[in-house]
């Protein structure tokens, strides 16, 4: 006879959610009423990263992944960060050390007046790509984009700052 516990595990792959909770919240709804409830509610779920940016409810995606566990004990739940979640990281000072530019980071170094790296309280240790995250672009210079390579200006509306605030800075 088989061991119940080598059932076949049903795994799930979300990915670039991007601060669109409405979006999130119809696919899990998708997921849930498309997959046996069995094994939906056994699944591991990977979730690929990028959760923040771009979209207006950065702060809702992020409280709605802290609590799957709770909600789905029986499911495991693995969250990667891609590279949103390590820049805004960056900007939060989260991430272990100090950073100190190396010689690879001095070819963007002209980048930093055009592109309006974040200069506020602790930029002098924050990692580059924290800087960048939290950057405005002066449009006037002609550069098409919508605050900051990553878009973060919704992330920080839904924390309710303005966009490069350093107030974000004791949100962690």
């Amino acid at each position: 006879m088989a061991d119940p516990s080598d059932k076949l595990r049903t795994v799930i792959c979300l990915g670039d959610i991007h601060g669109y909770l409405t979006k999130l919240l119809n696919l899990w709804s998708n997921l849930q009423s498309q997959i046996d409830p069995d094994s939906f509610n056994t699944a591991t779920i990977i979730f690929l990263g990028d959760y923040c940016d771009r979209g207006p409810d950065t702060r809702k995606v992020i409280d709605f992944l802290i609590s799957l566990p709770k909600r789905y004990p029986n499911q495991k739940h693995v969250f990667l960060s891609g590279n949103h979640e390590f820049a805004f990281a960056g900007f939060i000072g989260v991430l272990e050390g100090e950073f100190e530019a190396k010689e690879t980071w001095k070819e963007y170094a002209d980048n930093e007046e055009i592109e309006g790296w974040y200069k506020g309280e602790g930029y002098e240790k924050m990692h580059l790509q924290g800087r960048i995250w939290g950057s405005w672009f002066d449009v006037a210079q002609g550069i098409d984009c919508k605050g900051s390579i990553f878009d973060a200006a919704p992330t920080f509306g839904s924390y309710g700052v303005s966009h490069g605030s350093s107030v974000v800075n004791t949100l962690r």
